[in-house]
Order: structure tokens, then C-alpha cells, then sequence
């Protein structure tokens, strides 16, 4: 070996000068090539991990987060990633100091699952739909720790017992499609530990689940970094989930740290108008507010003191509405609803079991309100918001819309009810036609229903919808992969908008977007409520975002409503134990 690259060797090594350092970023630098040029991905990332430390990463999408640890994993994409600069200094289980960045595949690979694990954000798509969960468990058993088969069954099934998956034998053998979205969260916590790692890198592992399975997946997290010793990164865009885990935290925008220190600190006195615009667009539990903050008005304000004017909603204003809101006739009556899906038929079509998913609900959604449904996944929250708009029939009881049962209206009152009543629905990617543009994604149902004179006067109008909904002209001939997640659920809000309806049904239509994004769509939701007049049945399994909504709140559990009333009543005083679990789930931050 010459004496250069021998210095090289050795300087590098001697980067990781403190013994409890685990793993050390230095000066990273990653771009991405685009059609549009070249992106930046981070810029001059410095970021230091000690040994049995659980550090926070937070920012919005697009900030860097997810691009920083598929480098540490050695998964990025090249091409189009583009590594310019910088250095991920590693220490091994034997003590070895090793730059990621340099190491071969073949060594990485001795590493990833090894030593280095992750757990990725859609656990859907990260395991293999076509192999048993416990398989894929296995798998990593045998080829990181060489055991027979039959002791990689029971370690996975130990695994299984340890992230507390309900019947771990009968979930070895279950393929991914066949358990909830909790429970293959777990199944890939169970994977990412089971080599024991010293590194688990946990990518938004709780983004859309419900809090209560929220709550459980950090306290498994916490338990096993306890038990296992292991340092891990935990990712995501909400400070308060970050204060559940966390003692340090890194907060990254557009790429670059913007400030690091102790949870405590951030959430008593944030230094960058970015972390306070973070930490002030999740909606407040002790309070009522016409609008929330933005990270915008914090980033973009000139005057940092008065960045965000707060107007909250008094009491005395509050009641005379609902006091007149309630006074009218209900615009949709729903009576006795039974909705219920067959789960197993005899050979010759006789239905042998069935589930209720929707059991003998009786609700009154009066016009201009804002009625939440609440509850876990599963509860029948979404069944029920289906069923009402005649996506499902349901097995018995009546719905009837302004006075007219929908089981008994003619084709020509179907028709007007199709366009009246609409969703908003979850997942803005799969609710838009790739192969559309955003203008004819939009026309194509004005022009089904009749609305508008011509051509050219529709296309009028959607554009004075996109503008409406925060978005340009320019965006009609588009198409949705062109945009963020935040601007595709403002397409789908105004492809919504542009059949004139009157009741929407917003079907956890901002649970999966970045807080600060939910905010923006939060207002605008309201903001089109209050031009428009809207009626709103705001599906959600995050309390604190329902309180914030709603106007009453309807608590959902195993196809029943067991508890509804006014948002603030329910909220801070519940009857039902269940509710009070929902509340007691929701982070609180510090």
C-alpha cells in the first residue's frame, strides 16, 4: 500500500475521534438529475449519532430526509442521485471505521439488515406481496446469521411475540394483503431487529396509521432500542411524534439543518421561523382557530415577531351557530344502517359468515355543518361514508337525502344525488387518471353532468377553480405526477368543487400529508365551507385534526357509534373509555 492512501486510511479513521460515536455525516452533498436540470437533494449535511441514541430527523417532504438514509443504506438510486461531496463514517460491531460511501455492494450487503437496518414508510409496498410475513423474516435470518430453517421459524415467531403481533404462528403464514396496516408495520419492525442491528433507521414509520396503533409502535420502538441497545434515526414530519421518542433532534428544510439540539429545547424556544412554523401548524387541542398557521407565514414573514395574527373562534359566536345549525331540518337522515360484507361462502354460493361493518348506525347531518367520524381502522368509519354516498348498498336500514329515500329514488333523482353529494378521497396518487391532464380530469365529470353552457365556458370555470384551490392557470394542461401530494388533493378538491355539490364526504383526505400541507388544506376545506356553504362528514382517525374540523363529533367502534356530541364537549369531557383512549393516543409534544 503507498504512503497516500495509507494517510487517506488513517485520517479518515481518526474522523470518529469519540469512542460512543456510531455514525457521522459529513458534509454531504446528493443532487438529482431531472428533465428540469439539476435538483438538490441535501446540501452540506453534517449530522453525528452516539452509540444507543435515538436522534429525530424532521422536515417536510422533499427535504432530505428519505434521500439522507437511503444513502447510509447505500439504496439511492444512481442514476439520478448524483453523490457530489461528503462522507458516512460508520463504525462496525469489531470497531472498524468504514465509509459507507466507498464500501462495494457486495460489502454493503454483508452490512444492510446486518448491522444497519431499516424500516421504510408504506409497509405495503415494502414486502413482498407474493411471500408469507414470516418468510420474509426468515430470510434475513438465514443469510446474516446462517441458522437451519426450523430456528429461523422460532426466532421469527419470538420476533413476533416482541412487536406484539396478535397470533404470531398464524401471521408466519400469512401473506401481507391477508393483516392490517398496523400489524405490517410490525411485521417489518420484526424484520429490521432481527439481526440485531446496531443502526435502525425508522423511515415515517407511523405516517397514516391510526394514533392509538401509533402510540403502540412507538412504545415497541422505545422498549426495543432499550432492550437491543441499538441507536436509531427516527424520520418524520411531526414534531410531536418526534417528542414522543426522541431527546435530540435534527430539523432539515430544503436540504440543509436548520438547527439541532435537545426536544426540550426546540419546543420551548425554536430558534428557525421554520421549526416554529412546524411546531405551530399541527391544530391545537386548547383552542378554536378561524385558520392555522402555515410554515409559510413563519418562513416567508418579514417580521418574525408577528409572523402568524391568531383569531380564535369566541364562545358566545360559536354557540349562536350551532344553536342555528341546528334548528333546521336535517339535509340527510340516516336510520338503523346496517352495511355487510361476506367473508365466506358455501361451495354452492350460501353465505356462511359475514361481518357488520356498518351495525344499526342512526345519524342526522344537518346542511352547513361539519360532522367528524372518528375511530380506528376498521370501525367502519369509511364503510359508512361510502354507503351514504351509494358506493355500497347497504343490507337494511334507509338513508334518506333531503326528505327522499336514496334506496327509492327515480334515475333522474339518482342523477342530481351523484352530483350533490361527492368525496374527497384519502389518497390523492390513486383518486387521479395518470393519463389526464388536471383540466381534463376535472371537465370530464362537469361535462357528464351538464355543467356549464360549452367547452369553453367549463374550461372557464376550472380555472377559476384551480385558482381557487391555490393553484395556476398554467397547471391545466399538467399532469398529476407533476405535482406534490399537497397541490394533487387540491386537484381532487376541485374536481370535486366543479360538480356545484352540497354535501362532501372528506374521506381521511389529509392523512398522509406533511402537517404543515395538512394545514393549508384544513383551510381551505374551511375556507370553501364558508364561501360556498358545504356540508361536510369529515372522516379521520386523528382527533385533534377532527376537533379542529368539526362542528360534532361521532366516535366510531366495531361498526357502532358510541358516543357523538359537540366537538368541544366531547372532546374535553368524554363519556365513552374508548374516546378518552383516542385522546390519550394523540401526541402532545412537550
Amino acid at each position: 500500500m503507498n504512503s497516500e492512501r495509507y494517510n487517506e486510511i488513517h485520517n479518515e479513521s481518526n474522523l470518529l475521534i469519540d469512542k460512543d460515536i456510531l455514525l457521522e455525516i459529513r458534509n454531504l452533498t446528493i443532487e438529482f438529475k431531472t428533465d428540469g436540470g439539476i435538483q438538490l437533494g441535501v446540501k452540506n449535511l453534517n449530522i453525528t449519532l452516539n452509540k444507543q441514541e435515538i436522534l429525530g430527523i424532521v422536515g417536510e417532504s422533499g427535504s432530505g430526509k428519505s434521500v439522507s438514509s437511503l444513502a447510509i443504506m447505500g439504496l439511492l438510486p444512481i442514476p439520478p442521485g448524483i453523490i457530489r461531496s461528503g462522507n458516512i463514517f460508520f463504525r462496525k460491531r469489531n470497531g472498524e471505521i468504514v465509509d459507507l460511501l466507498k464500501l462495494s455492494e457486495e460489502q454493503m450487503r454483508k452490512l444492510r439488515g446486518n448491522e444497519i437496518a431499516m424500516i421504510f414508510q408504506e409497509p405495503m409496498t415494502s414486502l413482498n406481496p407474493v411471500k408469507r410475513c414470516g418468510e420474509q423474516v426468515a430470510e434475513a435470518l438465514l443469510l446474516h446469521k446462517k441458522m437451519s430453517k426450523n430456528e429461523a421459524k422460532k426466532r421469527t415467531i419470538e420476533l413476533f411475540n416482541e412487536v406484539k403481533l396478535p397470533r404470531p404462528e398464524q401471521i408466519f403464514t400469512s401473506y401481507p394483503h391477508q393483516i392490517s396496516g398496523g400489524q405490517k408495520q410490525r411485521v417489518m419492525i420484526a424484520m429490521a431487529i432481527s439481526c440485531e442491528p446496531n443502526l435502525l433507521i425508522a423511515d415515517e414509520p407511523t405516517t397514516a396509521l391510526d394514533v392509538t396503533i401509533q402510540k403502540t409502535i412507538l412504545e415497541i420502538l422505545k422498549s426495543l432500542q432499550k432492550k437491543y441497545g441499538m441507536s436509531v434515526i427516527f424520520i418524520t414530519h411531526d414534531l410531536g411524534v418526534i417528542a414522543e421518542i426522541a431527546r435530540k433532534v435534527a430539523v432539515i428544510y430544503r436540504g440543509e439543518i436548520m438547527e439541532t439540539g435537545a426536544i426540550e429545547k426546540l419546543f420551548k424556544n425554536p430558534e428557525h421561523p421554520y421549526t416554529q412554523g412546524l411546531l405551530s401548524c399541527r391544530p391545537p387541542t386548547d383552542k378554536r382557530y378561524q385558520q392555522l398557521p402555515t410554515v409559510s407565514d413563519f418562513v416567508d414573514a418579514n417580521d418574525k415577531k408577528t409572523a402568524f395574527e391568531y383569531r380564535e373562534i369566541s364562545e358566545t359566536d360559536r354557540k349562536k351557530r350551532l344553536e342555528k345549525l341546528y334548528s333546521q331540518t336535517p339535509v340527510m337522515q340516516i336510520q338503523n344502517l346496517i352495511t355487510e360484507f361476506i367473508t365466506e361462502k358455501s361451495l354452492f354460493g350460501k353465505i356462511k359468515s359475514s361481518v357488520k361493518a356498518v351495525n344499526n348506525v342512526s345519524l342526522d347531518i344537518f346542511a352547513g355543518e361539519t360532522i367528524g367520524l372518528v375511530g380506528e381502522s376498521g370501525c367502519g368509519k369509511t364503510t359508512l361514508g361510502r354507503t351514504l354516498l351509494q358506493m355500497i348498498d347497504a343490507k337494511s336500514g334507509n338513508i334518506l337525502y333531503k326528505g327522499i329515500a336514496a334506496n327509492q329514488m327515480t334515475n333522474k333523482q339518482m342523477r342530481q344525488f351523484r352530483r350533490e353529494v361527492q368525496i374527497i378521497f384519502q389518497d390523492p396518487y390513486s383518486a387521479l387518471n395518470p393519463r389526464l391532464t388536471v383540466g381534463s380530469t376535472i371537465l370530464e365529470p362537469m361535462t357528464v353532468h351538464k355543467i356549464g353552457k360549452n367547452q369553453r365556458e367549463r374550461t372557464e370555470m376550472v380555472i377559476h377553480l384551480l385558482e381557487k384551490v391555490g393553484l395556476k392557470e398554467e397547471h391545466f394542461h399538467r399532469y398529476p405526477h407533476e405535482f406534490s401530494g399537497g397541490q394533487r388533493q387540491r386537484i381532487v378538491i376541485a374536481r370535486t368543487l366543479a360538480l356545484q355539490p352540497e354535501l362532501i364526504v372528506c374521506d381521511e383526505s389529509v392523512s398522509a400529508l406533511d402537517v404543515s400541507v395538512q394545514a393549508q388544506v384544513l383551510n381551505l376545506l374551511n375556507n370553501l365551507k364558508r364561501d360556498f356553504g358545504f356540508t361536510y362528514v369529515f372522516i379521520s382517525h386523528d382527533l385533534s385534526v377532527v376537533k379542529f374540523m368539526s362542528d360534532r363529533i361521532a366516535v366510531m367502534k366495531n361498526g357502532e357509534i358510541v358516543e357523538i356530541g359537540e366537538a368541544d364537549s366531547l372532546y374535553f369531557h368524554p363519556k365513552k373509555e374508548y374516546t378518552q383512549t383516542l385522546i390519550d393516543s394523540i401526541p402532545k409534544g412537550l
